[in-house]
């Protein structure tokens, strides 16, 4: 996505940006160095890693820091079950270094391409009541300061700075090295299956509290659920994996293949979306299997799409949901992508969707070829008549004004950003609207 003197884009082609200069440290000491030559030009400067948000977050009109370099494994404390990752180091990678150790990192979200760093710092999450997103589990972290300082964070240095360090949005520093606080290693049974979305909706709050990490998708169009149920076995389980070909037929053939065909043609021609769509539904999604929890919580995702989710207080999720079933049908729109809704726990990350609330999350897809402007805006009317509150690495429209008022320490944030970055080096338009000047 990088290329020197070239023009970086995301991976959702939302955002892109020509760099005066490009960077590739593969240290600490070279990110230092980065910092302190843009400040002395006065330049501006982002660290960017897979570039899988879909918001304008790590455009970087100045100088664009590419972590790929960045990678891999500083060191890992057995007793406490704890590791310290390089900023760039992707999350597909994680589960390899971790395996001789016999660790594993307690919740995933269902893309593993982004880095750690771009993770935490969006508030990138998986699903499961009593789970938190991924920056739940930052235990510690080592950031470069606008003044060329390294910042160490953790229990015992600075720990007052970790609830805003965890989920920093990229405004505080440079991240260079998380400590994540991994658990056992674990199995995951896993049961994928189609419901009546109606009766999927009626016991929603028990499927949730039933299951370690419930979740559904709902493909516009149709009346049924694709619910996916995992429950948490320890490592010694016994394993049932998918037969290679089934699997292949599912998440490579059906999922990604002929999916991105269809998203290609219903540009042209939306009429072919809702018989598609049914028959989607009867291909896809009735399966059981038991695999070690990165196989299971994770999916390959190669058709292109742009994204908007808020996260709303738990019991609120089903009404609005169902005010986005309704204004679907009312404006006649053909989706072909599904909605995606999930759970995580409260927590008390600063600028954290779940921050005090247990919160339900409602994701909804465009391809990438189509506008999803008319559509993103209608339901995030909806999602802030519930409460909602947006990922930050996903699309929406909200200004400082308005964050301001769903996060109870954002202006706690706001002036420990002012205090690490009185000059703005790590400022972009994104963080202008979302932050304020």
């Amino acid at each position: 996505m990088t290329r020197p003197g070239g023009q970086w884009q995301n991976w959702g082609r939302s955002a892109k940006v020509r760099p005066q200069r490009v960077e590739f440290p593969s240290s600490t000491a070279a990110v230092q160095r980065a910092v302190l030559a843009a400040g002395a030009r006065g330049m501006r400067l982002k660290a960017v890693g897979a570039g899988h948000s879909f918001t304008g977050i790590a455009v970087a009109p100045g100088v664009l820091l590419d972590l790929t370099e960045l990678t891999g494994l500083v060191e890992v404390d057995r007793e406490r079950q704890r590791v310290r990752l390089r900023a760039g180091t992707r999350l597909h990678q994680i589960p390899h270094i971790l395996a001789p150790y016999g660790l594993a990192m307690p919740n995933l979200g269902d893309i593993d391409r982004q880095s750690i760093s771009g993770a935490i710092s969006t508030g990138t999450h998986g699903t499961g009541a009593n789970f938190g997103g991924i920056s739940t589990q930052v235990v510690g972290a080592t950031l470069i300061t606008a003044s060329g300082e390294l910042l160490t964070v953790s229990e015992t240095e600075n720990p007052e700075l970790l609830p805003a360090v965890a989920l920093g949005l990229g405004a505080l520093g440079v991240l260079v090295d998380v400590t994540l606080q991994c658990v056992p290693a674990f199995v995951l049974e896993a049961i994928e299956q189609p419901e009546p979305l109606a009766a999927v909706l009626a016991t929603l709050e028990e499927r949730v509290a039933a299951s370690d990490h419930f979740e559904f998708y709902w493909f516009p169009h149709t009346d049924v659920a694709l619910t996916k149920v995992n429950n948490r076995l320890p490592e010694s389980a016994v394993r049932k994996s998918l037969p290679k070909v089934g699997k292949w037929i599912d998440e490579t053939l059906l999922s990604n293949g002929i999916y991105r065909v269809l998203c290609g043609a219903a540009t042209a021609a939306p009429a072919i979306v809702p018989p598609f769509s049914r028959l989607a539904v009867k291909l896809t999604g009735n399966r059981e299997y038991t695999e070690i929890s990165t196989r299971v919580f994770t999916q390959s995702r190669t058709v292109r799409f742009r994204e908007m989710e808020y996260a709303l207080p738990a019991e609120n999720v089903r009404p609005a949901f169902e005010a986005v079933c309704a204004l679907i049908e009312e404006r006649g729109w053909k989706i072909s992508f599904p909605i995606e809704v999930r759970f995580a726990a409260s927590d008390d990350l600063w600028l954290s969707t779940a921050h005090g609330r247990a919160s339900g999350y409602i994701a909804v897809h465009r391809y990438w070829r189509e506008d999803p402007t008319e559509y993103f805006e209608a339901v995030e009317r909806i999602m802030l008549a519930h409460g909602g509150r947006p990922h930050w690495g996903k699309m929406h429209t909200l200004d400082a004004g308005i964050l301001r008022e769903r996060y109870p320490r954002f202006d706690e944030f706001v002036a420990l950003r002012d205090r690490l970055d009185p000059q703005r080096m790590f400022q972009n338009r994104y963080l202008e609207r979302v932050l304020g000047e």
